[in-house]
């Protein structure tokens, strides 16, 4: 049992490291997704009649509203425990944090499989999307492969001093939060987004090549008009039934479901470009062959900077066309409405990890991206770019 217990130890500790290192890369995407399960949450208690449903409709607005917050905080403790772990440091402690963990995991993981609302859960950021099913599955075996070690905790083996485990545990821990700290303002170390260095927008667009296409399934629902009862057929049972010779059944509704998911989902939809007075141009832009600057940024007030005086400078000089792009259209008056975009808000916030995002495009491929805090870089750079 000892050998046993100690290569979980391993194990454990090493998946629950990676996985909070690959979400660290990018925390604002597993804060997006947490908002996706608040919302959905909210939704389904909204229309239900849940005791207490206000009392819980409120706890899961506030934590929707903080949950940046929340996202940095389990990234951390992922990262934190699974050193601790590995050391053999508070086996009691760390043990209970990562059952604690596991289980909140699991019942996300849980929930997005049975809803069938979610194709990733988000538990390996973007870099690495797994479906909701393998998602629960490994969420379930680590809980098992946890409580054998709760079981066997006097197995698990502790490296060198207490001073020397607690020292490392602290330092990962304050390294993991640096590192989010850093990425939050100067964009992913990693970026795996669609709208990233050196793709074509147009092509993420589009479904991948030997792509495996999703299957629905056409149903019918008819409703009793005298018991109120309800009929959800397929279209074989629909035919079976002949229901349209009793006239007490009458057509309700027909809805599509979901039986298989495919991989045919473009990687970036909803992505357009709207003049403030109400012209698609997402053609025009992603079709030049001139260089062209891409500003996102949402901004709260009209006094607010909007961009760097030397950047544009350079960016003028070049003779290139730079347009902001936003959500927040108010932020904006109408003499510069032939140079500001308005676009889907789930685009701006895959476009802009750092509000804002700079963008250098060339026939709808993105040459270039910076934060606004490496604007010295993107000037350097516009400055030796070649008419």
């Amino acid at each position: 049992m000892k050998i046993t217990v100690r290569i979980i130890q391993v194990l454990v500790g090493v998946l629950f490291i990676f996985s909070g290192l690959i979400k660290a890369i990018d925390p604002l995407g597993l804060a997006y997704k947490m908002e996706e399960f608040f919302q959905l949450w909210n939704t389904s208690l909204a229309e239900g009649h849940l005791f207490a449903k206000s009392a819980l409709i409120a706890f899961l607005s506030f934590w929707n509203e903080h949950s940046l917050f929340l996202a940095l905080f389990m990234i951390s403790l992922e990262i934190a425990t699974g050193v601790a772990l590995l050391l053999g440091w508070m086996k009691r402690f760390v043990l209970t944090m990562l059952l604690i963990l596991i289980v909140f995991f699991a019942f996300l993981t849980g929930y997005a499989y049975l809803s069938g609302k979610f194709t990733n859960c988000g538990c390996f950021g973007d870099c690495l999307p797994i479906t909701p099913l393998t998602s629960f599955t490994k969420d379930i075996v680590l809980l098992v492969m946890i409580l054998f070690l709760i079981i066997g905790k006097r197995y698990i083996l502790s490296v060198s001093s207490r001073t020397f485990r607690s020292t490392v545990v602290v330092v990962c821990l304050l390294l993991s939060i640096f590192l989010q700290w850093y990425v939050l303002n100067y964009l992913p170390l990693i970026d795996c987004l669609p709208m990233k260095k050196g793709n074509n927008i147009s092509e993420q667009m589009k479904p991948p090549k030997n792509a495996i296409p999703s299957v629905y399934e056409t149903r019918l629902v008819y409703q009793n008009t005298k018991t109120g009862a309800l009929k959800d057929m397929s279209q074989e049972e629909y035919n079976n039934s002949k229901i349209w010779e009793d006239s007490a059944w009458k057509w309700k509704e027909t809805k599509t479901k979901l039986i298989r998911q495919g991989t045919d989902a473009p990687k970036l939809t909803n992505f357009s470009l709207t003049t403030l007075s109400g012209t698609d141009t997402t053609e025009a832009i992603l079709s030049d062959s001139n260089y062209l600057v891409l500003y996102y940024v949402n901004l709260p007030s009209k006094n607010s900077k909007l961009i760097d005086e030397d950047f544009l400078k350079a960016v003028n000089n070049k003779g290139i066309q730079n347009f902001f792009v936003t959500t927040s259209r108010e932020s904006f008056d109408s003499s510069k409405q032939n140079s500001v975009f308005t676009c889907d808000g789930t685009v701006f916030r895959i476009a802009a990890r750092v509000n804002p995002t700079i963008y250098l495009l060339k026939h709808g491929t993105i040459i270039n991206k910076w934060p606004l805090k490496k604007i010295d870089e993107a000037t350097k750079f516009i400055n030796e770019v070649k008419k």
